[in-house]
């Protein structure tokens, strides 16, 4: 998934079709020139509907989307006709969609299901024609209706990945490559921080028939639930995974405990919820120290959080730690 096809992002001008106006009319033929009322109801506006696309990892095909408008309902007409309905607008999302009101932060709605379709924003009615009102005592009423409008306003869609394991840790934790040792994704990889600027997704295999999906998450930093970095562009991921794979690299961590905590901080004071997700704990790179560090750095694992040290390089423990996720997904 190319960095600049990824977007997660999109704020959109939506707006609903109004309802038709109902019609004031008589009927009048050769035999009765002066007959009843006749005038048909107007057409519902369109409605804008968001609809579940399971081929769509983005939101790249409405990156430069500013106005979708759906159609207004058609006016009613003599002969008792309604108005035809006005087209509804349709727009295809990946899964994991939620579309929120700008200004309050509200959820409108999420689109987490295959298949799953809803109405962002509904058409108006249309407006009943002067027949609907006519009555023993009001036989001949010269009023109707306006279609009601539709609705109009500013609409925030976010991407929010949809995985079964997702992997947090700081830039350059060895995600990416973990990512691509175990699955067929190929993310970018490189011995710096920040490689990963947007997430990848592959499908793990743990055993014939075992597979789960597994979502590299762009590294955190210190500060990150307050925005810094790229901090909730970052964190907004993880919130939609199952369970969650804590990375710290062991060349470079002193004291496991400590990394993992602020790692636990940054997703607490970004969302407390995330915390009642599964966690597991990889230390990584284990090829880099020797077992004299190994040992050392064994007395300074967290309480209450399965670990393993691994390597993606040498592919030590790479099989038990599949194992150990697949039993934490069942």
């Amino acid at each position: 998934m190319a960095g600049q096809n990824f977007v997660d992002y999109v704020k959109i001008m939506f707006r609903s079709g109004k309802g038709g106006a109902g019609s004031v009319h008589f009927y009048s033929g050769p035999t009765n020139p002066r007959g009843g009322p006749d005038g048909g109801d107007g057409g519902r506006g369109g409605h804008v509907w968001l609809e579940a696309d399971p081929q769509e990892w983005t939101l790249l095909s409405l990156r430069f989307k500013k106005h979708i408008y759906a159609e207004d309902g058609d006016v009613g007409r003599g002969g008792l006709k309604t108005g035809s309905d006005g087209k509804d607008v349709t727009v295809k999302v990946p899964l994991g969609t939620v579309a929120r009101d700008p200004d309050t932060g509200e959820v409108l709605l999420e689109i987490t299901e295959p298949g799953q379709r809803e109405i962002l924003m509904p058409g108006g009615r249309g407006g009943k024609g002067n027949n609907f009102f006519k009555s023993s005592t009001h036989q001949s009423p010269r009023y109707a209706q306006p279609g009601e409008p539709g609705m109009e306003g500013w609409v925030v869609l976010e991407l929010k990945i949809l995985a079964d394991v997702g992997l947090v840790g700081f830039p350059n934790a060895g995600k990416s490559t973990l990512l691509s040792v175990v699955s067929a994704a190929k993310p970018k990889i490189a011995d710096y921080a920040f490689t990963t600027l947007v997430p990848n997704v592959g499908i793990v295999e743990v055993r014939p028939g075992q597979n789960f999906i597994m979502a590299d998450i762009p590294g955190i930093i210190e500060g990150a639930h307050e925005g810094r970095g790229l901090g909730h562009q970052f964190l907004r991921h993880i919130e939609r995974n199952s369970v969650l794979l804590f990375m710290v690299p062991s060349d470079t961590a002193r004291n496991l405990g400590a990394e993992y905590h602020i790692l636990l901080n940054e997703l607490n004071m970004f969302n407390p919820e995330l915390l009642d997700k599964p966690r597991l704990l990889a230390i990584t790179k284990r090829d880099l120290i020797d077992d004299e560090l190994e040992t050392m750095l064994r007395a300074t694992l967290p309480e209450g959080i399965p670990a393993i040290f691994i390597s993606a390089a040498t592919g030590y423990n790479i099989q038990a730690l599949k194992d150990l996720m697949w039993r934490a997904l069942n």
